[in-house]
């Protein structure tokens, strides 16, 4: 009766993991923000503060790095998936899952966005992408 009392409290800690990671992966940004006329100000809300910000003849560059995430149906239609699976192996499903989470966890996105003098985006380049294996 012991051990199985301490094979059900492993399956229960290790039961939700693969459902608490797809619940906390980074969420999409809208890229649109990169398009020509945006204001910069708009990029800043949507991409967080630029890892650098310089000045080239006269004109302002931003770099950005990021990670970009899922859309939350993707990330609803996880949850769900890994939740199912998981009551329905008792939790054994975790030790499956969990590996796919962790395979499955956004894009690194550099981006170089030049502006405008009224600090519009002029244009954007993407510098870096890859995954976070």
């Amino acid at each position: 009766m012991k051990n199985l009392f301490i094979i059900g409290l492993v399956i229960l800690t290790i039961g939700c993991t693969a459902t608490q990671q797809a619940a906390a992966q980074p969420t999409l940004k809208d890229l649109s923000v990169l398009d020509p006329g945006t204001s910069r100000d708009i990029v800043i809300i949507e991409l967080g503060a630029p890892a650098e910000s310089i000045v080239e003849d006269g004109k302002r560059i931003d770099l950005y790095s990021f990670i970009q995430g899922y859309s939350r149906g993707t990330r609803t239609a996880r949850v769900a998936g890994h939740a199912t699976a998981e009551i329905m192996t008792l939790g054994l499903w975790s030790l499956v899952g969990t590996p796919i989470e962790q395979n499955n966890n956004g894009t690194i996105m550099g981006y170089k966005v030049y502006y405008t003098e009224d600090n519009m985006v002029e244009k954007s380049e993407l510098l870096v992408e890859k995954g976070r294996n």
